[in-house]
């Protein structure tokens, strides 16, 4: 069998880019020491959600990095820096699939809550079913009459609760 050539396929030409090297913060101003109470300083060296950034991004060597993790989890111990913080936004009325949000009460659930038996969930459906098919007469307090007193009485009345004259 004859071996087969494999075409020799035209070089891509790679690009190179350099990138400049970021120069870390503690270096510029001289900093040696990374004091665990410098809160201010700390914060340089933390996202918003308050996670540590990393060497490339800030620029510091693996000496400076070590530091600055060892100060701010001792911060976070002392309760200087938080451990972590939930950045929140305002839902936005946003369609979906075309259709916008519907503004009704929230769906029922598909299951049972965790818990129950399928017994009481149909007792409890069909104490609601029965109730709703019937009518019921509620008592208002404001229409009915009240019984009449003489007046001797509604002043011993008023001296028991505590009420002067």
């Amino acid at each position: 069998m004859p071996k087969s050539k494999k075409k020799a396929r035209a070089k891509t030409r790679e690009v190179t880019r350099r990138v400049k090297k970021k120069i870390s913060f503690l270096t510029t101003e001289g900093i040696d020491y990374v004091d665990w109470k410098n809160e201010k300083l700390l914060r340089k060296f933390m996202s918003e959600r308050a996670k540590i950034r990393a060497r490339r991004v800030t620029g510091n060597s693996a000496q400076q990095q070590k530091l600055v993790a060892d100060a701010i989890k001792l911060a976070r111990e002392m309760a200087l820096v938080p451990y972590g913080t939930k950045v929140t936004t305002q839902r936005q009325m946003k369609e979906r699939d075309g259709r916008p949000r519907a503004d009704g009460p929230a769906p029922l659930p598909s299951s049972l809550p965790p818990g129950s038996d399928l017994d009481e969930f149909d007792q409890a459906e069909g104490s609601a079913d029965n109730g709703a098919s019937e009518a019921v007469e509620l008592h208002d307090p404001s229409d009915a009459e009240l019984p009449v007193s003489d007046e001797s009485d509604s002043q011993s009345a008023d001296s028991t609760a505590g009420v002067h004259p």
